[in-house]
């Protein structure tokens, strides 16, 4: 096939990662891929978009993203259609030039061209466009039918997970060398490491070798403790598998929200084997399934200084959920996930012969 994605690329955020994983895996499988992105100076306008290397030359940036104050982005509808393509995916997010994306798509319709959807919106109200114009409409679980799709054909919607990188082996010993690694990495805000600090303070004292590795893809956090390390630097996928192969325990910050939303991050790094902590919250409610859970959640502060003692002191737990991670990241892995895409767009195709 020939495929064609509009969507983020090469950038540090879900919607990125989620194109990247799908469309590198079918372009191993011998598939063409061209991707129309974002400029980067819109796309650079907001907060957790940081550009992670150097554009492939089958990425052309075309499009305008709306602006944080509000201002319509917009699409050179004519350098798509130049393109030769069989099959249009959008990944769908709120920043998107939707007016233009859809005159795109219509005109596609028209040349005999299918289009499909993948949803990364988590509010109905943020969609600016009637995702019945498209052939398929993907998302990744059933929150976004029952909370974000209302009103799509029934028939349209497609329900496929977001893609996890595969599990690697894990070299390391939990506490290897006398100390206790924890490690967060990313963008975050400030304010969304604040259990974590405050509980390992108190943690530290009765095990004072814990050591706290924090890369910031943005400014450094205001800490002077000589038990946090801290870098400025953007990680790729591999240097995400470095740094957590290297540690004892993930702390993953995040705050809470109302839209439907899954953790990107967590997708990316369940790989990795190291054991991830956070914050109970939307990310997480597909996750939170007691014993089978491949994560780790708590509460408040004092749950997750509990949790925090426990992963330290029972090995057992540590290595059950190790493998529920394993189990997680196998069974949605990008290889699963990409044959779920390859079979969809085959029978939007099919349907337009």
């Amino acid at each position: 096939m020939r495929i064609a994605l509009i969507s983020r690329w090469n950038a540090t955020c879900g919607v990125s990662l989620h194109a990247e994983l799908v469309a590198r895996e079918l372009m191993e499988r011998g598939h063409s891929v061209v991707v129309f992105a974002p400029d980067l100076e819109s796309a650079g306008r907001w907060w957790h978009h940081k550009v992670v290397r150097e554009d492939e030359q089958f990425v052309r940036r075309v499009y305008k993203e709306l602006s944080p104050s509000g201002e319509e982005g917009s699409l050179d509808v004519e350098r798509v259609l130049a393109e030769r393509f069989d099959v249009l995916v959008v990944e769908s997010y709120e920043k998107l030039p939707y007016g233009d994306v859809c005159a795109l798509v219509e005109s596609l319709k028209d040349r005999g061209v299918p289009s499909v959807a993948v949803v990364h919106e988590g509010l109905k109200e943020d969609i600016g466009y009637d995702l019945n114009l498209f052939d398929r409409v993907v998302v990744f679980d059933s929150r976004y039918r029952k909370e974000v799709v209302t009103g799509v054909d029934e028939e349209k919607v497609v329900e496929i997970p977001y893609p996890c990188l595969p599990p690697v082996g894990r070299k390391r010993r939990f506490a290897e060398g006398g100390r206790i690694v924890f490690a967060s990495f990313g963008r975050q805000p400030p304010e969304e490491y604040e259990d974590f600090f405050r509980v390992l303070r108190r943690v530290r004292k009765e095990y004072p070798q814990i050591l706290y590795r924090i890369v910031r893809s943005g400014e450094p956090l205001h800490v002077k403790e000589s038990w946090v390390v801290q870098e400025s630097r953007v990680l790729d996928p591999k240097g995400i598998y470095e740094l957590l192969g290297t540690s004892d325990i993930h702390l993953l910050p995040k705050g809470d929200t109302e839209k439907v939303v899954v953790s990107s991050t967590f997708c990316q790094t369940v790989g990795s084997l190291c054991p991830v902590v956070s914050r109970r919250s939307r990310f997480f409610e597909t996750l939170d399934t007691g014993g089978l859970s491949p994560i780790a959640l708590y509460s408040n502060r004092e749950d997750l200084e509990a949790l925090i003692h426990r992963l330290i002191e029972k090995e057992d737990f540590r290595n059950r959920l190790i493998q529920n991670m394993r189990s997680y990241a196998e069974k949605n892995s990008v290889k699963v996930v990409a044959d779920r895409f390859e079979d969809l767009l085959n029978s939007v195709l099919v349907e337009y012969l």
